[in-house]
């Protein structure tokens, strides 16, 4: 096989390629979560933004473990159907789709805000209102039209964005930063009263948009038992020492005052009263007593940042909205048109246009950022206690099951590893989704109404069209004839060293060429049961790096996009069989040797056999003989 010379920075996705793209859709959210949750929680956003980084952080514990359990796009959906049913697994499903299309269109509303620096009426409605639109328009057509993302610029744009905000940080306090300030400008009951602070919690969590990112690219993390519980406690870590000092900062240059008998600040007030709700890292920038060219200048590379940021951002939605729907057709959630994909692009066009196109828009046009930012945060509380509900259930339920990843704190009492972590979680997570609910009678109706229609159409398209119970997991067939080019969508291609795989591999790469699918790659690492499954053994796994990395090159030479995984297990034929599973592959190639006839207890070995007689797709064996479909 053909040496790669020059390894990947994504390491196909390794850590620092998880956290920078999660990084680039969780740290946008600092551009717009700022002013809303200041809209509310006034002088305590800061404490605001710490409780909610406790709870997030009791998050990415539940979700770093789930996703290593079960490293398939979906998140919080995926857990609830291991631990429940479909019913549960549609219902938090719809919830993240919610969550996307706000997600979409909250990013693209205040994108023409940071752009008002070139053309003033950006700033207010009904010209925001349109930018926004159109930006939802462009990325719909050009993920129709199948554009490939920028990987490595989506990475570097990420970093640049980090470390713009140190900066400011820096800057900030050196400049603006007074704790006299920051003490004067919290009056307890009045700013904010109770019922605000209280509904500033679920809003904070504004700060977390995008968490779903790294479950949603756990398929095609190399090695998910190592890359996403670090990558995950890189993005809580840099996030959470973002939102931890950035409010303290904007207070201090925009402080809370009262104006005629009422609490407010610039940072929680909207362009038609010349606050900068809308705009908030513009408003600090403009406040911190920069002047003259450097203002100048630093204002219009927040604002060309800030814009670029926030697109990207709600591309991430589109994508993952896109995403989210596959999935739930391809388990018979929604109908199977929303999987077909488009005659000439090939692309899934009915989800793009119905839920990252038709649905954000009819939520922007009121061009209200406090309703945007209510009704992201009851679609998150809800979707965040769905999945520590569902890790508190796998651990009971499936308490004798050797887990690969454990997070921590746990109590260990009758048997069970109890998960302090998400037992507070679904406390904290619960407690603010009823404080939205009680709270909000906009987003209440909207949320409840959303969820309700979902349930209705589940149920009976369950009952007149699948002809399944609601509760039962059952999987979309293959479509063939006019839809033909789904089939082979994900072709699995399991590596062992030798001229057997090469040549698997090769024909793998011939029938994705064929038929523009995608080839997963994957090493087994094989560890004794003296060993935990997250052992370190840096010679094999540097061995199986590098069978993978040949792979890849493999798959560059035919222009086929491949993604790498070295997955873990006691057995090669279970991991395979298991792995296919997640995946949804619809063939797995695997080489090997004929053995002898003599041997009639295995025709070709054992892993081989196993996965002829358990894989659930078909399955072509390529021997030094013909190549043999099963």
């Amino acid at each position: 096989m053909p040496r790669r010379r020059a390894q990947r920075l994504e390491r196909v996705l390794g850590t620092p390629a998880l956290f920078a793209t999660a990084y680039g859709n969780v740290g946008s959210s600092i551009y717009y979560a700022l002013g809303v949750t200041a809209a509310f929680a006034l002088g305590l956003t800061p404490l605001v933004f710490v409780i909610a980084g406790v709870f997030f952080a009791c998050t990415a514990a539940t979700y770093t473990e789930g996703t290593v359990r079960f490293p398939e796009a979906g998140g919080s959906s995926s857990f609830a159907r291991h631990a429940f049913n479909e019913l549960v697994s549609f219902g938090a499903g719809w919830t993240q789709m919610l969550n996307y299309v706000v997600t979409i269109s909250i990013s693209a509303f205040f994108v023409p805000h940071y752009l008002s620096i070139f053309w003033e009426p950006l700033r207010k409605g009904p010209w925001d209102i349109v930018g926004g639109i159109v930006v939802i328009v462009i990325l719909v057509a050009i993920n129709i039209v199948g554009i490939q993302e920028a990987a490595r610029l989506n990475i570097v744009l990420a970093l640049i964005d980090f470390a713009t905000q140190l900066f400011l940080v820096v800057l900030g306090f050196s400049l603006v930063f007074d704790l006299h300030t920051l003490t004067g400008n919290v009056h307890f009951g009045a700013a904010p009263t109770w019922s605000s602070f209280a509904i500033a919690i679920p809003v904070g969590m504004l700060a977390y948009t995008g968490i779903e990112t790294i479950s949603n690219l756990a398929e095609e993390a190399r090695d998910p038992v190592r890359s996403i519980p670090a990558s995950m406690r890189m993005v809580a870590l840099a996030v959470f020492a973002i939102y931890f000092t950035l409010p303290m900062i904007a207070l201090s240059a925009m402080p809370v005052t009262k104006h005629n008998g009422k609490y407010e600040t610039l940072l929680a007030l909207g362009p038609d009263k010349g606050g900068y709700q809308n705009d908030p890292i513009l408003g600090l920038v403009k406040n911190m007593g920069l002047h003259g060219r450097f203002l100048d200048v630093a204002t219009i590379y927040v604002g060309i940042l800030a814009a670029t940021i926030l697109f990207i951002a709600t591309n991430a939605g589109v994508i993952g909205a896109s995403r989210i729907t596959y999935a739930m057709s391809s388990h018979r959630q929604l109908p199977e048109s929303f999987r077909r994909l488009h005659s000439r692009f090939r692309t899934p066009w009915l989800s793009l246009v119905v839920f990252a196109g038709v649905a954000p828009i009819i939520i922007i046009l009121p061009g209200k950022t406090t309703f945007l930012g209510t009704l992201y945060a009851f679609g998150a509380t809800l979707s965040f206690t769905v999945a520590h509900l569902s890790l508190i259930a796998l651990r009971t339920r499936r308490r004798d099951l050797e887990a690969v990843y454990k997070a921590k704190p746990n109590l260990r009492f009758r048997g069970i590893d109890w998960p302090l972590f998400a037992l507070l979680g679904v406390v904290g997570t619960g407690v603010s989704w009823l404080v939205i609910v009680v709270q909000n009678a906009a987003t209440r109706w909207t949320g409840l109404g959303w969820i309700s229609v979902g349930l209705i159409f589940y149920y009976l398209f369950r009952r007149y069209s699948v002809r399944v119970s609601p509760f039962e997991t059952v999987r979309a067939p293959v479509i063939l004839g006019p839809a033909q080019e789904l089939a082979y969508r994900d072709i699995l291609v399991p590596l062992v060293p030798g001229a057997e795989s090469e040549k698997a591999l090769d024909i793998a790469c011939r029938l994705a060429t064929e038929r523009k699918a995608r080839v997963t790659v994957m090493s087994v690492l094989e560890l004794p049961l003296q060993l935990r499954l997250d052992a370190k053994v840096p010679e094999q796994e540097e061995a199986l790096d590098d069978l993978l990395d040949d792979a890849d090159a493999v798959g560059q030479s035919y222009g086929v996009k491949v993604v790498e995984r070295l997955a873990r297990g006691r057995q090669a034929g279970p991991t395979i069989v298991e792995e296919a599973g997640r995946r949804g592959s619809e063939i797995i190639v695997i080489g090997t040797t004929r053995k002898s006839e003599r041997m009639r207890r295995a025709i070709f070995g054992s892993t081989v056999d196993y996965v002829l007689k358990h894989a659930p797709c078909r399955v072509m064996v390529v021997s030094s003989s013909t190549p043999i479909r099963a």
